[in-house]
């Protein structure tokens, strides 16, 4: 995280520089008389060790105050010279820069998605959404692998503790569509769960889970969807040998294969009106975009395989559609 202690270090050396520049102001004008311009001057090039010669002669009063205004603004004048170049050289003030036009990028976007931990689950996330060309944020807490991503999105890579409430809220959890933790701790995902479902209740939440009993308690906790990778992992290299080509098919249609192949899903509440408590039949998907509807979901959350071409898009309906990138686009603009 940014390190705020040159921050400090440089307020109290500025406000040291200006308590001497306005007692040697006050100084001037009380004990020479001067007018404010030529005390102020007089300051200056005394703090500064200029040697420049004095707008007057100075009184014996006025060379002791000279004097005194020297040997208390020498150091602190080193002093504030060395934290502002420390400030540079150390590269804090590229880190807050940068630091800042993350918050400012973050604060712009919304409906992204929010990737708590960049190991293997996290990278291959941000890998497969980045494919599907959706905006999100990583939150990692190690800085090395913070400064080492280069993906399409590094400029909404954020070095933090997920576990935080204020760090999710930089994130943009409010405006968030999705969540997904990939932390290898379950303790910590349910954590990071608890606090995005109180931060925003409309969120889906996707938590990874490593121990058997896990999978429960994050859903009590918010979750929407737990995934268990190393159970996953087993089943898939299992059905490879049963049913390798099918299984093959299913990558290559859901992510995993060529870039041209999508597999998307039609919400009801994002249809255009004209299109909504239409039938299958009456949207003519098939004919207008080349695409196909292989899937449906129903209201009560029933899936229908190869629904029938009368089935009714009705609230809370979603339709599973495939097809290539240009088919899936066409389609977009057509019906949403």
């Amino acid at each position: 995280m940014f390190n705020y202690t040159y921050f400090y270090k440089i307020y109290i050396s500025l406000g040291l520089l200006l308590l001497i520049v306005c007692t040697g102001v006050f100084g001037f004008i009380g004990i020479e008389g001067y007018n404010f311009l030529d005390a102020f001057y007089m300051t200056i090039i005394t703090v500064a060790t200029v040697g420049f010669q004095e707008v007057h002669p100075l009184s014996a009063n006025g060379r002791l105050f000279t004097a005194f205004l020297i040997i208390i603004s020498f150091g602190t004048f080193a002093y504030a010279i060395a934290s502002i170049s420390k400030y540079v050289i150390d590269g804090e003030f590229k880190h807050y820069y940068k630091n800042y036009k993350l918050l400012t990028a973050i604060g712009k976007i919304e409906n992204h998605v929010i990737i708590c931990g960049y190991g293997r689950n996290g990278r291959q996330a941000a890998h497969v959404l980045k494919k599907h060309d959706t905006r999100f944020v990583v939150l990692e807490i190690n800085k090395e692998i913070v400064s080492s991503v280069n993906h399409k999105y590094s400029h909404l890579m954020m070095e933090g503790d997920a576990t935080l409430d204020e760090v999710l809220l930089k994130a943009g959890i409010t405006r968030a569509k999705a969540l997904i933790t990939t932390l290898p701790v379950d303790a910590h995902n349910v954590f990071i769960v608890l606090s995005a479902r109180a931060l925003n209740p409309n969120l889906v939440i996707i938590s990874r889970a490593s121990e058997d009993n896990s999978d429960k308690k994050l859903k009590i906790a918010g979750a929407n969807n737990v995934i268990m990778p190393d159970k996953l992992g087993g089943a898939h290299m299992a059905s490879l040998v049963m049913k390798p080509d099918v299984m093959e098919f299913v990558d290559y249609i859901t992510g995993q294969g060529d870039d041209n192949i999508r597999l998307e899903e039609i919400t009801f509440e994002n249809m255009s009106l004209e299109f909504q408590n239409k039938t299958i039949s009456d949207l003519e998907i098939r004919n207008k975009s080349g695409a196909n509807i292989i899937g449906f979901k129903t209201a009560n959350g029933d899936y229908i395989i190869n629904p029938s071409a009368d089935t009714k898009i009705i609230p809370d309906a979603k339709l599973f559609v495939l097809g290539t990138t240009d088919q899936i686009n066409k389609l977009k603009e057509l019906f949403i």
